[in-house]
């Protein structure tokens, strides 16, 4: 399973259609499923965001401060993980990041870029990287 936890509701049409396009290809590989949790304050998003984590969970946070990686190391990471852990769970942050708290929990965490990116939009950034990372591991062409 993989669970992609977010605060905000998605309103743009263009990036609902986006979301559900890679929602519909990583299905035919993975389960996964997109949880939305209210848009607040750092503090209160860290406990919204909490409930929906199960302590097996392997927890992949998405941070400025995190881990670069390319596509091809990423999709060796998610394999790795898939070995020993049924459940890996993707913690995109708020307007304000991410609280210390969800930090603390996480098992990894992952950087993008330093750039920041709109969190609605970056929903999609991880849904290919997910797809290109299924892609990879099942030698699939799509990425070049």
């Amino acid at each position: 399973m993989i669970k992609i936890i977010c605060p905000g509701k998605i309103k743009e049409k263009y990036l609902r259609e986006a979301i559900n396009d890679y929602i519909k290809r990583i299905s035919k590989y993975h389960k996964i499923s997109i949880i939305e949790v209210n848009d607040s304050n750092i503090n209160e998003e860290a406990i919204r965001i909490l409930k929906f984590v199960d302590k097996r969970d392997y927890v992949i946070t998405l941070e400025i401060d995190g881990n670069y990686i390319d596509s091809v190391e990423f999709a060796c990471k998610l394999d790795k993980i898939f070995i020993t852990n049924s459940s890996i769970c993707f913690i995109i942050g708020g307007s304000d990041g991410l609280s210390p708290d969800v930090k603390k929990r996480s098992d990894y965490a992952l950087s993008f870029s330093p750039m920041t990116f709109p969190h609605q939009l970056f929903r999609v950034i991880l849904l290919e990287q997910i797809y290109r990372a299924f892609k990879i591991n099942n030698n699939e062409t799509y990425h070049k």
